[in-house]
């Protein structure tokens, strides 16, 4: 198929910018690929782990083989001992997005972490508060000590507006709320908003059935043991990466973790794996809804996902959506 044209100077429409979304296994990356291959595209990640070196297999990172097949960025950019906020991910992706589109290529945002993908799209206008590991230690303590409920009442005390928009049995959600109200003396909903970017949006959706998926998930997490994820897990540890960090809370990297210190047996880490990724698919899907009227959502399960995708973007590119 030829490559519609993307950039011209006779046109004042807005810049394309291309996202494929949706739950972990469901075959994202091997899709964008394709797509970039054919539409001269290059890829910027939207996961929340990809981010981190030394942290490959648990991550599901591109392979050396995907990434010569088509350019990525975002990936392997910190350490695991570092973090990167989400206003940090914006602007660094934000700054990709233009590099690509001025060197005449496609851009394709790709990944399945909400926040990330919705910054971007969306424009939040996202606190700049550092984190304050002392603050977030206590307040992790707070809701070992009182429960998440009532540490989201506090947070409802605060702010009632973030509260409202916060799910109570996401503490880490709960608890960086609190820290922004608490280090700041303003609520973080007086602090955020949103301003979209200036880019023409088409935003692609892959979805299946249900129970395939956890099928694909639990194939997945076997194939992961099979190349050696419990001694990427162990090799991190020797490294002095402790299972206390953010990056080593990801799926897997906790279990494994309990298990090489003698807490729980290996089979048992490997169900907890299982468990933890099928319940956050479903997260997924409360961040990428599939009564979203700004997705164009695309059964993987039932049709041919490269061409459906590919239709999409070719009337997309054309001014068709």
């Amino acid at each position: 198929m030829p490559i519609p044209e993307i950039d011209s100077e006779d046109t004042e429409m807005p810049s394309p910018l291309i996202v494929i979304v949706g739950p972990t296994a469901i075959g994202k990356t091997a899709l964008a690929i394709r797509l970039c291959q054919r539409y001269a595209g290059e890829i910027i990640s939207a996961d929340s782990r990809q981010i981190y070196r030394r942290m490959d297999i648990g991550t599901a990172k591109p392979t050396p083989a995907e990434q010569t097949a088509a350019r990525h960025h975002l990936i392997d950019i910190i350490e695991p001992d570092q973090t990167l906020g989400v206003a940090e991910y914006q602007s660094l992706a934000y700054a990709t997005i233009e590099d690509i589109l001025r060197r005449g290529r496609l851009p394709f945002l790709v990944g399945g972490s909400g926040q990330y993908v919705h910054a971007v799209v969306k424009g939040w206008k996202v606190p700049r508060v550092p984190p304050d590991y002392a603050l977030r230690a206590e307040l992790e303590a707070e809701a070992r000590r009182i429960g998440a409920y009532a540490l989201h009442a506090r947070l409802a005390a605060f702010d009632p507006q973030a509260a409202a928009r916060i799910d109570y049995r996401n503490v880490r959600r709960v608890i960086r709320a609190l820290e922004v109200c608490l280090k700041t003396g303003q609520p973080i909903s007086a602090q955020q908003g949103a301003q979209p970017p200036p880019y023409r949006v088409l935003q692609i959706g892959l979805t299946m059935p249900r129970e395939q998926l956890y099928m694909r998930v639990d194939a997945r997490i076997e194939r992961m043991m099979a190349e050696g994820f419990l001694d990427e897990v162990r090799q991190l540890i020797a490294q002095g990466y402790h299972l206390d960090l953010p990056a080593m809370s990801g799926l897997g990297y906790r279990q494994l973790g309990e298990y090489l210190a003698g807490h729980i047996s290996l089979e048992e880490a490997v169900n907890r794996i299982k468990k933890e990724t099928r319940r956050f698919v479903r997260q997924q899907y409360n961040w990428f809804r599939l009564d979203d009227p700004a997705i164009h959502w695309v059964d993987v399960g039932s049709t041919d996902a490269l061409e459906a995708a590919s239709q999409l973007i070719a009337r997309f590119l054309g001014s068709g959506l």
